[in-house]
């Protein structure tokens, strides 16, 4: 079932199920920091406002995909902003005792600083406990070859704390299909990782193509291992439909469980589809 919420003009949603209601953490384009919103049906939600101030803080705008578990007792979220150092983009963390926050920035800083812009953070805790982190190398800095930028996954492993990265990144995949490497200018996308595991096997959803492209869709890869080889599927699990529909540019997904223990994605649209969101 197909649930459309009442909140607009965001993206990248993800949400956090509680004994006392869900909670959604999402980019939105206006706030300093992250805003946290609150439903009990899924379907209404109300704005409770930042729950991660970054006014004084290392980033100064692109608060995006904001990622949120609850780990040791502690609620942890991982985000990407913009550096004002340099003005490249980097991923933080920051956590909290409650999902309404306030969260308080870790580090301080980036949580990992490889030289390149990183976008996109997930977390997946493994059956034996082993945490990996995945995430995109954006393209807007990673030149593949003189004429062409496109982001990369990536994955590394977790400290038990989901807080420090504790080895190097490993590259797993970036555009190499006809459905997920559609080149606008000299930019092509990968990003937005999610890895759930089922039967044994690590399947990977991620979204492609520019998020303001009516090419934007949610896209599978799987392994039998979290750090890959990843495989492709055929082709993408979602799309968007005609042209004039409401349900333009799927993208940006992440999976959650409901309070009766069924697993839903959560994803965004496009709000207006011949003006997508931030323009």
């Amino acid at each position: 079932m197909l649930i459309r919420t009442n909140v607009t003009d965001i993206g990248d949603p993800f949400v956090v199920t509680t004994d006392h209601g869900y909670y959604m953490y999402a980019t939105n384009f206006v706030a300093p920091g992250f805003k946290v919103w609150r439903s009990e049906d899924l379907h209404n939600w109300t704005d409770l406002g930042l729950c991660l101030d970054m006014r004084d803080s290392w980033a100064h705008q692109d608060f995006w995909a904001p990622e949120v578990i609850y780990h040791n007792g502690k609620y942890v979220m991982h985000y990407s902003a913009r550096q004002k150092s340099n003005g490249s983009l980097r991923i933080g963390v920051a956590v909290s005792d409650s999902p309404e926050g306030p969260f308080t920035d870790v580090h301080n800083g980036p949580m990992f600083d490889f030289g390149y812009a990183a976008i996109d953070g997930h977390v997946f805790i493994d059956e034996d406990g082993q945490a990996y982190f995945y995430f995109s190398k954006d393209c807007s800095e990673n030149y593949v070859s003189p004429t062409l930028r496109a982001s990369q996954m990536c994955v590394c492993r977790l400290s038990d704390d989901l807080l420090t990265i504790t080895s190097e990144p490993i590259t797993l995949f970036g555009p190499s299909e006809s459905y997920d490497f559609k080149i606008l200018g000299d930019q092509a996308w990968n990003e937005a990782p999610y890895v759930l595991k089922v039967d044994g096997q690590y399947y990977m959803t991620y979204s492609a193509n520019c998020y303001a492209s009516r090419d934007y869709c949610i896209c599978l890869a799987k392994a039998v291992n979290p750090i890959g080889p990843f495989n492709k599927a055929d082709a993408p699990i979602l799309t968007c439909g005609e042209k004039g529909g409401d349900f333009s540019a799927p993208g940006h997904n992440a999976f959650f469980r409901d309070q009766t223990g069924k697993l839903k994605m959560a994803f965004h649209i496009h709000t207006h589809e011949d003006a997508p969101s931030p323009d």
